[in-house]
C-alpha cells in the first residue's frame, strides 16, 4: 500500500528589513550602455583571433623600488614596467609579431607600447589607451611624465580626443566598432599607429600581491601588472623579505612558440631585477 507523501509548503517570501527596522526599497536601475564600453567589447571580440599563451612571473623589484623611491616625488612603477617590457620586446621581436592580410609575419624594429591610463568620463572612470612611442629607448621619468600628463588632460592624446568626440556618435552605428577593429587587427599601417605591445597596471589600484589575466585585444604581447607585496625570498644562503611584483605575460601562440616566449620572460625578469640594468632604465645617471 502506497502512502501519500506530504505536500511541500511554498516558502514564505519576506521583504528584507534594514538595520533600523524599516523596509528596504528594492528594484533595478536601467541606464544606457556607455559608448566607451562599446569600444572595449569590440576590442575584446577582435582579440578572439589570438590564441593566448600565459606566463606568470614573480619579479623581485626590491632594488628597482628603492631607485624609484629615491627622487621626490617618487618615479612611477608602471613607467618602469613599460620601459622594461619594451626593451625586452626589442630584443625578442617575435613575441609582438602579427600577420597581415596576406598571411605574412610582420615584425617591428621599434616598440610602441599601449599603456592603459584611467581617466574620468561622463559615464565614469575609463581605461584610455595611450601609445608610448619608442618606449624601448625612453627612460622612466620621461614615460612617467607622459602618462601623468594624459591622466590630467586626456585630450592631449589622439585616443583621448577620439573618446570625447567620436565614440558617442560612432557607438550608435551598428557594427562600426567591430568592423574597425577587424581592419586594425591585420593592417600594418594601423599597427604602426596603435602599437604591438600592451601594458595594463590593474594591480596598482589594489594592495597586496596577486596575478590578473586580461582578455586579448589587438596587441600580440600583453603584460598585466598585478600586485606588489613583501615576501620571503632566498638570497644566496639567507632568507630576506623582498618586494615582489606579479606580472602576467600573454603572447599569441599563433605567431610564437613557448621557448621564445620563455626566453623573453627570462630577459624581462633579469632586466627588472638586476640593479645595474634597472638603474639604466630608470635614468642613465643613476
Amino acid at each position: 500500500m502506497l502512502s501519500r507523501m506530504p505536500e511541500e509548503t511554498a516558502p514564505t517570501r519576506t521583504t528584507p528589513a534594514t538595520p533600523s527596522g524599516g523596509v528596504r526599497a528594492r528594484g533595478v536601475v536601467v541606464r544606457p550602455f556607455p559608448p566607451s564600453r562599446r569600444l572595449v567589447t569590440a576590442a575584446v571580440r577582435a582579440g578572439r583571433r589570438i590564441v593566448p599563451m600565459h606566463g606568470l612571473l614573480e619579479v623581485d623589484v626590491t632594488d628597482a623600488h628603492r631607485l624609484l623611491s629615491a627622487p621626490d616625488p617618487p618615479l612611477s612603477m608602471t613607467a618602469f614596467v613599460v620601459a622594461s617590457v619594451a626593451r625586452a620586446a626589442a630584443v625578442h621581436p617575435a613575441v609582438h609579431a602579427y600577420r597581415d592580410w596576406r598571411g605574412r609575419l610582420i615584425e617591428h624594429r621599434h616598440v610602441d607600447v599601449q599603456a592603459l591610463v584611467e581617466v574620468r568620463t561622463p559615464h565614469g572612470p575609463f581605461g584610455l589607451v595611450h601609445v608610448v612611442r619608442d618606449a624601448d629607448v625612453k627612460h622612466v621619468p620621461e614615460i612617467g611624465d607622459e602618462l601623468h600628463a594624459v591622466r590630467r588632460n586626456p585630450r592631449i592624446t589622439t585616443s583621448g580626443r577620439a573618446l570625447n568626440k567620436l565614440a558617442p556618435v560612432a557607438g550608435r552605428v551598428p557594427g562600426l566598432f567591430p568592423g574597425m577593429y577587424a581592419i586594425l587587427s591585420r593592417s600594418v599601417r594601423a599597427h604602426l599607429r596603435t602599437g604591438t605591445v600592451q601594458v595594463t597596471a590593474v594591480g596598482m589600484f589594489a594592495g597586496g600581491g596577486g596575478f590578473a589575466i586580461a582578455p586579448p585585444t589587438l596587441a600580440s604581447l600583453s603584460v598585466v601588472v598585478g600586485g606588489l607585496s613583501r615576501r620571503p625570498r632566498v638570497i644566496e644562503d639567507r632568507i630576506e623579505v623582498r618586494d615582489i611584483l606579479d606580472l602576467t605575460v600573454t603572447v599569441d601562440h599563433n605567431v610564437v612558440d613557448g621557448a621564445p616566449a620563455t626566453r623573453f620572460g627570462a630577459d624581462l625578469r633579469r632586466q627588472m631585477e638586476d640593479v645595474s640594468s634597472a638603474g639604466r632604465v630608470i635614468a642613465p645617471m643613476l
